[in-house]
């Protein structure tokens, strides 16, 4: 039996999860992301894998799903929220210690391979997942493997900016622009994410309170808070509309906390005709089927042909 092993590395844990080739999860172990030293940190890693090693008593093989990317044409690894591991040539490191190949992919990725590869999914060629959570990310499936582009950071939906549509929605002289961690302004990243719904109802609608409450207040029909939240869909219809149009998928699956928003799920399907081509077909528009483990899950399916 080949077993794969799908570590999901985050700010704060890493897990490392074990599947067969069907990708069922057979065994998991979840640490805290060491934040001291890069040295600490490949350790940490390495005593995860070995520990699975003597478990199944075979060497599995070894996918990452990172929050960031690996930049292919150099081998060093973006991964801005994790220091220690930030500008190291990770692969070539881990792959050194272990005595394996390693691949790394991005966790949005990850997260749509993961689906993609669900067989409910499977029908689908063309697979978008996108993740509504911290931060907006994307991940791209093609025919079951992964498009992550020339360098390595295809799928980075949320640094692609607002549209005269969005911007026309929100009021042109009264749309509130935000600066983004990447250095920009106006990306989608902090529009379209759990943290920016919570900006956008701030500056909108002139309360400070969490995306949970937005969304209880959404189910008691506050008048407000629904006008809010339908000017919400509108904004994701506009943004979403652009993805579809340059990509046609198949499926698009939501990731996240705000994927859990059940309303998304009828709202947004109606909302994104007015700004496709005349010929273009809404895709099939799902919830992530396998939530928080998708990470650990693809980054094993980096292996699976």
């Amino acid at each position: 039996m080949s077993i794969y092993y799908g570590l999901d590395i985050g700010g704060t844990k890493i897990e490392l999860a074990v599947f067969n080739e069907q990708l069922e999860k057979l065994y998991s172990e979840r640490v805290p992301t060491p934040q001291s030293n890069y040295e600490d940190w490949l350790f940490t890693i390495e005593k995860l894998v070995r520990n699975a090693d003597e478990k199944f008593g075979e060497k599995g093989s070894v996918g990452l799903g990172i929050p960031g990317f690996v930049n292919r044409e150099n081998d060093i690894a973006e991964i801005t929220n994790i220091r220690v591991a930030d500008g190291k040539p990770i692969l070539k490191d881990l792959s050194q210690r272990l005595g394996r190949e390693v691949r790394a992919e991005n966790d949005a990725n990850c997260f749509a391979l993961s689906e993609a590869w669900d067989e409910n999914n499977q029908q689908y060629s063309t697979v978008l997942g996108l993740i509504i959570g911290t931060g907006f990310g994307g991940g791209l499936v093609f025919d079951g493997k992964i498009h992550s582009g020339r360098i390595g950071m295809a799928g980075e939906v949320g640094h692609t900016q607002l549209s005269y549509h969005a911007l026309k929605l929100l009021g042109w002289d009264k749309a509130p622009i935000y600066e983004c961690g990447c250095g920009n302004r106006a990306c989608l990243d902090t529009y379209m994410s759990g943290r920016g719904f919570e900006l956008l109802f701030r500056d909108l609608a002139g309360e400070a309170i969490s995306a949970k409450e937005i969304i209880e207040r959404f189910y008691q029909k506050e008048e407000k808070v629904v006008a809010f939240v339908e000017k919400y869909i509108e904004l994701m219809a506009i943004s979403i509309a652009q993805l579809i149009t340059i990509l046609d998928p198949d499926m698009i699956v939501f990731g996240g906390g705000l994927s859990n928003f059940d309303h998304i799920y009828e709202a947004l399907p109606k909302a994104l005709p007015p700004y496709l081509m005349r010929s273009a077909k809404v895709p099939v528009i799902k919830k992530a089927i396998h939530g928080d483990s998708g990470g650990t899950r693809g980054a094993a399916a980096l292996f699976l042909k």
